[in-house]
């Protein structure tokens, strides 16, 4: 019984904020009975003399004090509420809240009540009054109270208490105070209310019926600091937005937008807003939450990405919409085009407001960063026709939106102010806006757990330094011990050393399994391992070629000499509990807290990779413990083809996050595309598990923890430099907040100054890099010059002069020698289906496996399609390695379609001939 009192009054306690807003206090006291009379003196002396809200916190706090307290006073208050007029308190106290949507919609409505109280003052208070009480949404108290208001202080003084006391009741009482601003004739008030000049009066009784339906239309609502950091761009001005992830950043935004089309609209000026982002899943999540949600009934809102089917031009979505959606690639793409002299193109000045969500993104590089220079070359244009006296050309206002501009590896205050100048200079911000969150910031508790582990793995990857003699600089398990080991192979392949290149390969494979092995089961570990031999002695064996390779016969070597011994060790130390991770046993017992002792846990747990994110789920899902406390958990990761794991679609990304936001999924495992960006439902714990990349990630990972009471855990292995990096970002956030500080705090003057220089910077670096661009490409050679080798078994495969290129971006080769080299293989982890190619199966050399590309069918015609990191390229008798096409200093050919497919055509006339 006494766990029961103090669970009760905790509740109390956490639901402060609520109450305080929902309890009228007067009325509460009367049907208090476990109260004593001084005490209920003391707390409505405290309601007369200074406020109501101050009277509840005097009530919760008598309610902690009071010891022992009276068997059945928790009941005597849920009722004592419910008969005080204060059925909503009652209904959160008895902890049976409406759903947060609701409330959420609820609480929008209390706002809008509050913001446009100067207008609803003017009511004809007495029938409004008589009105509501006939409805339900006043007592018999209020409705005399609010009365004799009228009489003691006149009609509006009546109307300020009347609205006070409407909100304290249950989700629904907004459409039925709309309903009574109806039936007492007040349209004016009902139309400023909803936003709506055309809706009939007699048309909307039946829709507000319901003691549950929100506002006729979603109704934008902004706290008081987000209309601080907005005000600014209602101004016209181009700002830079930092608030932390989960303080409605977007919101803000979509507020801007409206104003900004409204004014124009008024002013009988056109208005497009394009709305930026850097990831696809981001298009479709600021449609459909925000953009759509709120603007959908006033103006046409679209989103397009690479992703997208429409079969109009982009150019045609953005003339036939007042906001577009997409991703900044797409729109850089539309604004070369119109550069180029191509109708089908879009300017800038077709833009009269453009948001770029993420802004932090633009620097150097970025695809952010080269829309911001052709602003900024035109602002600099006009600036000289305007003291030419000469028409300038439009240019769009500039809203940018971060949760962290970071300080850009900065170690002094100085280069981190410069950091942030750069980026307010590359958005030409007028100034960066911060907001003082007050009490709607929430920040987790953090707590650090460190833990060894063991080096299962280690003893493997030394037999194979010796077998190939190799000597590694650097620790095993380790980024540098990749990035050395990546290197070994290249220079081995260009040596044609088998031994080592393949060696190398596979040591690349145990320094990540060895990562692994830190954060999830050594099993789980071991598996992943495991599962890449068996892969690649299936696709390095061809159909009708049953010889094996040297490549091939050091994969079987591998597997069999050195995973054997290791293999029943694994098996045997996977079996005995005490032998697990310790980074693992403490996540299992944080979870198993956080689950506890919550009522209702929701958590994220941020780990590096998509492997570990993927194993980290079946842990979870395949522990009983967890099953028995609630935990339902679901991985997510990213949609990128790179890595050897099958990437998820975003519309699999989709459905986990509305299973989360819905509570069917109550923990979620994400890489760090859950990081930046995504609509992520309010949790109340955040664990970042072995995974520490610089401050922006750290603040985005830390702001999922939006709820109340709200902990965020690093579990981090000693000896990893896990905790100490996150040292190190904890001092670059503090250095970014001073410089920040420093920033907005310069002379006016001063700083439009530094900008302007930055800026002048920035556009004379993009004027050389283009120029060595140009020049790079006048100095091209014949493409002749360059050959291609397979990078595992050095066999001879084309010439540049066999290979064309598609839409400026993909490389093929389409010759019938070529066809005769390689062998099809299905490929999981791709499918990509776009409007005019699709790809799911890659090709691989027929004599040794080796993955060459994938087979892309664009518009009828297979294509095998060259990625060139997977070949050896000699160029003027020299071997080297190559990643990028770019790379090469070579002008391909374009793909001729017709000479191609009129080629298909005559050779299956052909066929069909013989």
């Amino acid at each position: 019984m006494a766990a029961d009192k103090d669970a009760n009054i905790s509740l109390i306690e956490d639901l402060r904020p609520r109450l305080r807003k929902l309890i009228e206090i007067e009325f509460v006291l009367d049907h208090l009975n476990f109260l004593d009379n001084d005490n209920k003196d003391l707390i409505r002396t405290k309601a007369r003399k200074e406020s109501n809200l101050k009277a509840v916190d005097l009530l919760i706090d008598t309610i902690i004090r009071i010891r022992p307290l009276p068997k059945g006073w928790f009941r005597e208050f849920v009722d004592a509420l419910s008969a005080g007029g204060c059925k909503h308190a009652a209904t959160y106290v008895e902890d049976s809240p409406p759903c947060p949507a609701l409330e959420a919609e609820n609480d929008n409505c209390v706002r809008l009540i509050e913001l446009l109280s100067p207008s609803l003052l003017g009511m004809k208070t007495t029938d409004v009054c008589w009105d509501c009480f006939s409805k339900g949404i006043l007592t018999i108290e209020d409705r005399e109270i609010i009365l004799a208001e009228c009489q003691n202080r006149g009609n509006m003084g009546g109307a300020r208490e009347l609205l006070r006391r409407i909100v304290r009741f249950p989700p629904g009482w907004f459409s039925t105070f709309l309903k009574a601003l109806q039936d007492t004739e007040h349209k004016d008030l009902y139309k400023e209310l909803t936003g709506d000049d055309n809706i009939e009066m007699e048309g909307v009784s039946d829709h507000c019926k319901s003691t549950k339906t929100c506002p006729p239309k979603a109704v934008i609502v902004l706290r008081d600091y987000q209309m601080d950091v907005a005000r600014p761009a209602l101004e016209g001005k181009n700002i830079i937005i930092c608030l932390p992830t989960g303080s409605g950043k977007t919101r803000v935004a979509v507020y801007i937008t409206k104003e900004h089309l409204d004014s124009r609209r008024k002013e009988g000026r056109p208005g497009k807003v394009v709305v930026l982002v850097n990831k696809v899943p981001l298009v479709e999540q600021h449609y459909s939450t925000e953009f759509w949600k709120f603007l959908k009934n006033k103006y046409k809102v679209e989103r397009v990405s690479g992703d997208s089917q429409l079969k109009i031009s982009f150019t045609d979505i953005v003339q036939k919409n007042d906001i577009v959606i997409c991703t900044a690639q797409l729109l850089e793409n539309y604004l070369e085009r119109s550069h180029s002299g191509d109708d089908d193109g879009i300017q800038l000045s077709d833009l009269s407001l453009i948001v770029i969500d993420e802004c932090h993104h633009t620097q150097k590089g970025g695809v952010y960063n080269h829309i911001m220079i052709r602003y900024l070359k035109q602002k600099h244009k006009n600036a000289k026709l305007k003291k030419e006296q000469k028409d300038t050309v439009a240019i769009p206002q500039i809203l940018g939106l971060t949760a962290s501009p970071g300080v850009g590896g900065a170690k002094k205050i100085d280069k981190a102010e410069e950091h942030i100048l750069r980026i307010c200079a590359n958005l030409d911000a007028y100034k960066i806006m911060t907001g003082n969150l007050g009490e709607n910031k929430k920040e987790p508790h953090k707590k650090i757990a460190t833990d060894p582990f063991g080096d299962v793995l280690k003893g493997v990857m030394n037999a194979i330094h010796i077998h190939a003699e190799l000597n590694p600089t650097c620790d095993l398990g380790t980024q540098n011990y990749e990035q050395w080991v990546v290197q070994k192979e290249q220079n081995a392949a260009k040596e044609e050393n088998q031994k080592v290149r393949v060696c190398a390969e596979h040591l690349r494979q145990y320094n990540e399994a060895l990562y692994l092995g830190k954060t999830i089961r050594m099993w789980d570990a071991f598996s992943f391992l495991d599962k890449y031999f068996d892969e690649e002695l299936k696709k390095k064996v061809a159909p009708e070629d049953e010889e094996i390779s040297g490549s091939l016969f050091f994969t079987a070597f591998f597997k069999i000499y050195f995973l054997a011994d290791s293999k029943v060790k694994l098996q045997e130390l996977a079996k005995l509990p005490q032998y697990e991770n310790n980074s693992l046993a403490k996540l299992r017992t944080k979870i198993l807290h956080e689950f506890t002792s919550r009522e209702k846990a929701r958590g994220i747990i941020f780990t590096k990779t998509r492997r570990s994110a993927i194993a980290l789920a079946q842990w979870v899902q395949e522990n009983s413990k967890f099953e028995e406390v609630g935990v339902k958990a679901c991985h997510v990761i990213g949609g990128g083809g790179q890595s050897v794991v099958k990437p998820m679609t975003a519309a699999e990304q989709r459905d986990v996050l509305n299973k989360f936001q819905n509570a069917e999924i109550n923990l979620l495992i994400a890489t760090t595309v859950a990081e930046e960006g995504l609509d992520i439902a309010a949790c109340n714990f955040v664990i970042r598990y072995e995974l520490v990349t610089n401050e922006i990630a750290m603040i985005q990972a830390r702001g999922r923890g939006r709820a109340e009471d709200s902990s965020y855990t690093l579990v981090a292995g000693e000896g990893s430099g896990v905790a100490e990096r996150e040292s190190v970002n904890e001092y670059r956030e503090k250095m970014m907040s001073k410089a920040i500080d420093k920033v907005k705090k310069l002379d006016q003057e001063e700083y439009e100054k530094r900008i302007k220089e930055f800026q002048i910077q920035a556009i004379m670096e993009e004027r050389v890099r283009t120029t060595k661009k140009k020049q790079k490409g006048m100095k091209k050679e014949s493409p002749s010059k360059v050959k291609f080798s397979c990078r595992s078994c050095n066999k001879p495969v084309c010439s540049g002069e066999d290979v064309e290129i598609i839409e400026n971006m993909h490389r093929v080769n389409v010759t019938p020698q070529f066809k005769e080299l390689f062998i099809q293989r299905e490929n999981t982890s791709l499918v990509k289906r776009l409007l005019d190619y699709e790809t799911n199966c890659f090709i691989a050399c027929k004599d040794c496996g080796q993955r060459w590309g994938s087979m892309m069918l664009y518009r009828g015609i297979e294509c095998p399609c060259l990625h060139v990191k997977n070949f050896l390229v000699t160029y003027d008798e020299k071997r080297k390695n190559v990643n990028k096409w770019s790379e090469l200093g070579i002008q391909l050919p374009a793909f001729d379609y017709a000479e191609h497919a009129r080629s298909v055509a005559e050779s299956s006339e052909d066929e069909e001939s013989m």
